[in-house]
């Protein structure tokens, strides 16, 4: 049986981090650049709060956010040997189920419909990896977590971190293959 790995959307495939900055700067003339925002929460890092929510609700907002580097193909390759599972805690934002499942369509047409998870609470996700960018989403995982690289988590280490999606298959693999040493 394959194994299975959960993969957030917002911050992992998709390249959110200057998505959000370019559409903050049209909405409140604020320029900011992703140095500047490094190690901030997104209260921190974008501090009108008003702006940020009628951002997040904003139609179009998820539907054009870029894709993360290096993310279609690696996702692709891992389908070979893993069952994937794209889970988004997307019912915070009402108006992005529609816009992420398009997106989705558009860049990972090869991703069943079957295995797209739109949820509130990624705790009840029971895979064997999940690759996230938020602790409160890593925390809770009931196999091995993998945290992606965002501004928001520069300064955490207490999950094994990703970089680029580059690294994920072998890291997947030496992960597999020390577990099956100690069994």
């Amino acid at each position: 049986m394959k194994k299975s790995i959960a993969i957030d959307m917002d911050g992992v495939i998709a390249d959110i981090e200057p998505h959000l900055i370019e559409w903050y700067k049209k909405e409140t003339g604020v320029a900011l650049n992703q140095d500047m925002i490094k190690g901030l929460g997104e209260e921190e890092a974008f501090s009108d709060k008003e702006a940020l929510h009628k951002i997040l609700n904003t139609e179009s907002f998820f539907r054009t956010a870029p894709v993360m580097d290096g993310a279609i193909e690696t996702v692709k390759s891992l389908m070979k040997e893993y069952e994937i599972f794209i889970v988004s805690a997307a019912m915070e934002f009402p108006l992005s189920l529609f816009e992420k499942r398009a997106w989705l369509q558009e860049h990972f047409p090869f991703i069943n419909w079957k295995n797209i998870i739109f949820c509130g609470d990624k705790s009840i996700i029971d895979t064997d990896f999940m690759i996230d960018d938020y602790c409160k989403n890593l925390d809770f995982c009931k196999g091995k977590p993998l945290m992606f690289t965002a501004y928001h988590n520069i300064a955490i280490d207490h999950h094994e971190r990703i970089n680029h999606w580059n690294e994920v298959p072998s890291l997947l693999e030496n992960h597999i293959a020390k577990t099956e040493k100690v069994l």
